[in-house]
């Protein structure tokens, strides 16, 4: 799954353009590497979004087309 898709249906970042657009300023890394929207995700990537001040690391558990909403958080857990 694209990485793009990945952050929405995971309900890290709320909108696809949104997460497309964090990818092409450079703010979402995976596995330490500065990455396009374009990346395929893979279980066990660790992503790390910058919000600003705020960064988020999470690792990659399940993958899913389609995530409820109270299904999304167990996509990822979340790195401190």
């Amino acid at each position: 799954m694209r990485l793009d898709k990945y952050l929405k249906v995971s309900r890290l970042i709320k909108r696809r353009t949104v997460a497309n657009e964090a990818c092409d300023n450079e703010r979402v890394a995976v596995n330490g590497k500065v990455a396009r929207a374009s990346y395929e995700v893979k279980i066990g990537d660790v992503i790390e979004i910058s919000f600003g001040q705020k960064t988020v690391k999470v690792e990659v558990v399940a993958i899913s087309e389609h995530a409820a909403k109270s299904d999304a958080p167990a996509m990822y857990k979340e790195i401190v």
